[in-house]
């Protein structure tokens, strides 16, 4: 058994869904179901004995120690995290108590459960701590993508807390031995995505006759990663990584927000065209930027496909088309999480800024 938390999330449901779609090996799934955490995400495991779902919060260590000593997982895969940067800056405690001290409190729950297991399984044990790109900061335009010793610089409340946590978890294996393995991605998107984050919000406004917002002047680059790719990577360096490593995981697809969301409005216009004949784009509406708002990351992934063999299997093409067909055919998913109080504060992030241009 391998033992996941936030695994009722973007990534973590994805993940799940993909670990059970290749191996008999069972998920215990452990989320606290915050807004963002979604049961429905798995609902096709609804019946499915392989998969057993724990809501709980990765700070409560005394929960967590009791459900290894349970169910001796082999490993965690650790995703369970506050990762909206627009969150982190308008309330940014949460991100120190989740991303900082439930990663403390992981780890000590993992350390103390590791510690007491034979000899056989305490070699074969892995605790993989899945991160950011936003912890190496930004990139000027002419800079080299991020490698694994790109040093930190952290911009955001949400970047410093995950960087954080990188820290913790390489300590611990320097300190106790733990045999730990780190993953640091770029933007992910695909199904499931909470429909806060950019692509997701594009489609679902667009089809709403709503404003699609762009920060500032849309130029911010970001490397895109298909979610299917990452959890690919992730299965891959559980696999085979080396103890106390970090693996950039990337999708070589750089593109400015601007041209990600002509790409959607494209897109839309093709495959379920406005009423009134009228382009998506012209429900574009610029606002003003957010607070340290980084303008460039990108994944250097060589490291991954030289140790492990990884590389992505989707193109930013073939990723973005499976995307919005699967927000089009998934409709009721969408209208269940947009609640009104996601709404609410969809409205107070985008268009009550002071400024708004």
């Amino acid at each position: 058994m391998i033992f996941v938390t936030g695994g009722a999330g973007f990534i973590g449901s994805n993940f799940v869904l993909d670990w059970l779609a290749q191996s008999d090996e069972p998920v215990l799934n452990y989320d606290k179901l915050t807004y963002a955490g979604n049961l429905n995400n798995l609902a096709s495991l609804k019946q499915d004995a392989r998969h057993l779902f724990v809501r709980g919060d990765i700070c409560d260590q005394a929960q967590v120690l009791a459900l290894f000593q349970q169910h001796k997982p082999r490993a965690v895969v650790h995703f369970a995290a506050e990762s909206h940067v627009d969150r982190s800056i308008l309330g940014p405690g949460e991100f120190i108590n989740t991303n900082i001290n439930g990663t403390f409190s992981l780890l000590e729950a993992a350390r103390a459960y590791w510690s007491a297991l034979p000899d056989d399984e305490k070699a074969a044990f892995r605790f993989l701590h899945v991160s950011t790109d936003e912890v190496y900061g930004t990139l000027g335009p002419d800079d080299a993508p991020f490698s694994e010793t790109t040093a930190f610089a952290p911009n955001s409340p949400y970047s410093a807390s995950k960087a954080a946590s990188d820290h913790l978890v390489r300590s611990y294996h320097h300190t106790y031995g733990l045999p730990v393995l780190t993953t640091n991605c770029s933007n992910n998107y695909g199904p499931y995505h909470f429909p806060e984050k950019l692509i997701p919000l594009i489609i679902a406004n667009a089809q709403a006759g709503k404003p699609l917002p762009i920060y500032g002047d849309g130029q911010q680059v970001r490397d895109w990663l298909y979610v299917s790719d990452h959890c690919a990577a992730i299965r891959r360096v559980l696999e085979a990584g080396r103890l106390g490593e970090t693996y950039n995981v990337g999708g070589w697809n750089e593109m400015a927000n601007l041209d990600v969301v002509h790409t959607l409005c494209d897109m839309l216009d093709q495959l379920k065209p406005r009423a009134d004949g009228a382009s998506y784009r012209a429900q574009i509406t610029y606002v003003k930027d957010r607070p340290g708002h980084d303008r460039r990351y990108a994944i250097d992934a060589r490291k991954l496909e030289r140790e492990l063999g990884w590389k992505p299997a989707e193109t930013f093409q073939t990723g973005i088309a499976k995307t919005v067909q699967w927000y089009l055919d998934n409709q009721a998913w969408v209208a269940d999480v947009q609640s009104g109080s996601y709404a609410k504060w969809v409205e107070t992030n985008y268009f009550n800024r002071e400024g708004q241009q």
